[in-house]
């Protein structure tokens, strides 16, 4: 997908409004599946269709900036029986990407063919 640069796809743009929806609610640092189902009760479920779409992404907002990762301490997860997870937490720069995506006017959601006008 081709973009203008410094400008988001609206995965990353759900996944802004998502990780700063958490932080509002006291979560400074976030896993993946986490933030999947924040982005899925919000109604965007249609953005994580693939997968490996969802890490792709937030690799992508790390590397602009919007995000950092850190792995967590791997005793906690040995201590839990499961896998270490990375967790996510936004920036300063990602709230302030989040706040211009509240703030854009809504398009309306594009066309996927001209046989829809027929």
């Amino acid at each position: 997908m081709r973009r203008k640069p410094g400008t988001l796809v609206p995965l990353e743009q759900a996944l802004c409004l998502a990780a700063a929806a958490l932080r509002r609610r006291g979560l400074e640092t976030f896993h993946g599946f986490s933030i999947a189902k924040e982005i899925q009760d919000a109604g965007d479920t249609r953005l994580l269709t693939a997968y490996g779409t969802l890490y792709r992404a937030l690799g992508r907002l790390e590397q602009m900036g919007l995000v950092t990762s850190v792995w967590e301490d791997a005793q906690l997860a040995a201590d839990e029986g499961r896998p270490r997870r990375r967790l996510y937490s936004i920036t300063d720069a990602g709230l302030k990407a989040a706040a211009e995506t509240r703030a854009a006017p809504k398009r309306p959601a594009r066309r996927i063919s001209r046989l829809a006008d027929a």
